[in-house]
């Protein structure tokens, strides 16, 4: 096989990949939650703090979803982009070698987004958790404990 049959065959692959990771979405916030979906009213599987629980686990399932839904967005795009790609490929106009340069750019950028996004996630994810922990914390050094 030769260099540009390896790398179509490559981005026909990504595309099917990112097709599965698709109809994934949908059970994301079941997986997230240890199997169980978590709704508006929302038991997060806090530690029975109350209100302050409930706020900081609707943050945390807001958090993520958005995450997940920015994530997927540009997923998509990419799915769209890659599609161009092969057909770009496949076609025998000789021009359209040149535009899958700026299409495979495109993707790369898009890349970078999808790293962007869950950077951000961490960082964000990470300061409710310790906010939860310093509550807690909080909590029960005022409780005598």
């Amino acid at each position: 096989m030769t260099k540009t049959g390896e790398c179509s065959s490559l981005v026909e692959y990504d595309v099917a990949d990112t097709r599965a990771s698709k109809s994934q979405t949908s059970n994301k916030k079941e997986h997230l939650n240890g199997g169980h979906e978590l709704d508006a009213g929302g038991d997060g599987g806090g530690d029975g703090d109350g209100v302050e629980d409930e706020e900081c686990d609707m943050e945390a399932w807001s958090t993520l979803s958005k995450a997940f839904k920015q994530v997927q967005a540009v997923l998509d795009q990419n799915r769209d982009l890659i599609q161009k790609v092969n057909e770009n490929h496949r076609s025998k106009i000789p021009d359209n070698p040149v535009k899958n340069v700026a299409l495979i750019g495109e993707i790369n950028g898009n890349i970078s987004k999808v790293l962007g996004i869950y950077s951000d996630l961490s960082v964000n994810f990470s300061d409710i958790v310790h906010r939860k922990r310093k509550k807690r914390d909080e909590d029960m050094q005022g409780s005598g404990s």
